[in-house]
């Protein structure tokens, strides 16, 4: 039986095998990242989802700038020496913001401050940083916080787990799950709550980094000592959960005593350039970030700029994926809804189903309840049935159900191949009053001849204690009328507890 060791156990053990790698004076080896509940595929979709709401909340710099094309170099020179097994698409972006800040999201989305480029005295600081944040990555820090914080009982725990931005003040939805992974975002930024030993793990592989890829891993600590001393009482945001300066020095020159010596890179002129390109654009506080955010100007300054998430190795993913052929079609009666229906008690709602169309549970939180029929799902997503889910609004601000279905449907549209056919119309579900949206996207089953084939997507959205719970009802575009009576139904059927 395998029994889960305390943390201060875990660490000692990192350390330990850290110090026999010194006592042999071999070159540094990365540690095994460990395992963690939330697949990989879940981790780089969740990097995404949150990635396109920073591009809504922050300006974000054209991919061709010489800041993010800098960036970006520098960034796949540090990627390139993390064993491929155990590596992430990662992608880099530079954000015009003053104050100092870089953090990398689940999956290797990454994102680092024009300020943090100012504030490095040389590239090894700023690789220092860059490093770190990717170690963070490389552990899976964010995912092991998301898998001890899953509730127990997934039954018990729906209502919390998946629809519990409507209950109490459990979020639920896309946020709920940051929350679950200790992360936090905000129009100021994304803030990262990792404990003491992973920020003392993310030094260490930070350091194997910086080592393999020929920078001095003293940059590491450098940089945090400057920036202690620049804060005075009162340091950046970024340094307040991170061990003490002198502490880190001397966890790493004990990391490193034993291993090879080598020339390390000195200042290269592309750091000078980018560095000095840096003070010639247009940066903001994050007070001005925020303000900017709530009138919506970061959205449509990146649009204009062309800075978007459609490019790097978010294309790639994108590309592999659209390569593979979509599965083969269904004979429509192994979908067509039973006409005798059953009840389903959601927590916070009750809605009526086909009786052949059985409740999926999420095996995480913050992923769909699906109402669908076992035909009609795939690897690739439904074909036919019904998604739920809920979000809460923005936090410190007021939306109504228009604003906040808009905004809903921004951000699905930033993931996904989808397009909006018609403006939200009035509804009623439950006694309350909502919004009915049709979109459309490609089928993830393909049509009679084997190709891709459209699929019409009704959303239906209700706000509920200042966010919304929203349901999907989708079927392929040429079936969408056979399967409206049965989602009407639905629809009609739904009680608010």
């Amino acid at each position: 039986m395998n029994r889960a060791r305390p943390k201060h156990l875990r660490v000692f053990v990192f350390l330990c095998l850290a110090a026999q790698a010194l006592a042999q004076g071999a070159s540094p080896v990365f540690p095994n990242p460990g395992k963690t509940s939330m697949s990989r595929q879940n981790q780089q979709a969740l990097g995404m989802e949150v990635a396109a709401q920073i591009y809504q909340q922050m300006p974000v710099l054209p991919d061709n700038s010489p800041e993010s094309q800098y960036v970006r170099q520098l960034g796949q020179k540090l990627v390139a020496t993390i064993p491929q097994e155990n590596s992430w698409p990662f992608e880099f972006h530079v954000v015009p913001q003053k104050e100092i800040n870089a953090f990398a999201l689940p999956g290797g989305q990454m994102f680092v401050n024009v300020g943090t480029i100012m504030a490095a005295r040389n590239e090894a600081e700023l690789a220092g940083v860059m490093g770190h944040e990717m170690a963070h990555v490389y552990m899976q820090h964010s995912a092991k916080q998301a898998g001890k914080a899953q509730t127990t009982n997934m039954l018990a725990g729906i209502a919390s787990a998946v629809l519990g931005g409507t209950v109490g003040n459990k979020a639920g939805g896309l946020v709920g799950q940051l929350a679950q992974m200790g992360l936090e975002v905000g129009a100021e930024g994304l803030m990262m709550k990792y404990s003491r030993n992973d920020e003392s793990q993310a030094d260490a592989v930070g350091t194997v980094i910086l080592y393999k890829a020929g920078y001095n891993p003293q940059g590491m600590v450098d940089f945090f000592k400057t920036m202690g001393a620049q804060g005075g009482s009162a340091p950046p945001q970024f340094f307040s959960s991170h061990p003490d300066p002198a502490n880190r020095q001397e966890a790493i020159a004990k990391q490193i005593a034993g291993w090879p010596t080598l020339k390390f890179n000195q200042d290269n002129t592309n750091f000078e350039s980018a560095r000095t390109h840096a003070t010639t654009i247009k940066s903001y506080t994050a007070q001005e970030i925020q303000a900017g955010a709530k009138s919506g100007q970061w959205a449509a300054l990146n649009q204009k700029n062309g800075a978007s998430l459609k490019s790097g190795a978010a294309t790639a993913i994108a590309a592999r994926a659209n390569t593979a052929s979509p599965p083969a079609p269904v004979k429509l009666e192994s979908v067509l809804p039973s006409q005798r229906a059953v009840t389903a008690d959601l927590g916070p709602l009750k809605i009526n189903r086909p009786e052949n169309w059985p409740v999926k549970l999420p095996a995480e939180q913050g992923q769909f309840v699906t109402i669908a029929p076992q035909a009609g799902t795939t690897s690739n997503g439904v074909a036919y049935g019904v998604l739920l889910n809920a979000v809460p609004g923005p936090k410190g601000q007021q939306m109504d159900i228009d604003d906040l279905t808009g905004l809903l449907i921004q951000q699905i549209q930033q993931s996904n191949e989808l397009e909006q056919v018609s403006k939200p119309q009035a509804i009623t579900v439950g006694g309350v009053a909502g919004r009915s949206t049709f979109l459309r996207s490609p089928s993830p089953l393909a049509d009679a001849s084997g190709k891709t084939q459209i699929e019409r997507d009704w959303l239906v959205t209700v706000p509920q204690r200042g966010g919304l719970i929203f349901m999907i009802f989708i079927a392929p575009e040429t079936d969408f009328t056979r399967f409206q009576p049965t989602f009407d139904a639905m629809v009609r059927s739904v009680k608010f507890k």
